[in-house]
């Protein structure tokens, strides 16, 4: 009898999230536009590690189209972070055209707002 389940034999599929985004606020405070390639906050108490995959069908305000994002997980907010902030984890978009076409709705829709010295989920 094996000491290995057949789980842990397996590879691991990536979580799949669904996150729609309601109001532009909610859009500001969950797009991360300091990673290159852009990326989103996803509010979830599920545990992740960094560089684990993870798929997002986001869902953007004024927007019907749905956006398919396999990310690899680049940030953490635990549970009980300071400032009450959030606990999620920030998904960093692949390093493609979709994504950077994706990256450039989000700036289009948030405008002016990118310079906003408001607090987000992130940083």
């Amino acid at each position: 009898m094996s000491d290995i389940s057949d789980t842990e034999s397996r590879p691991v599929r990536p979580s799949v999230i669904q996150l729609n985004i309601k109001e532009k606020a909610a859009l500001y405070a969950s797009f991360i536009p300091l990673f290159k390639e852009g990326g989103i906050f996803v509010p979830t108490q599920r545990p992740y590690k960094m560089g684990d995959s993870i798929f997002v069908m986001l869902s953007l305000p004024d927007d019907p189209q749905k956006y398919a994002i396999a990310g690899k997980v680049a940030w953490i907010t635990p549970a009980g972070a300071p400032g009450g902030r959030t606990q999620g984890v920030g998904v960093r978009f692949p390093a493609d055209e979709k994504s950077a076409q994706l990256r450039h709705t989000i700036e289009n829709k948030l405008g002016a707002a990118l310079n906003s010295e408001k607090p987000t989920h992130t940083v």
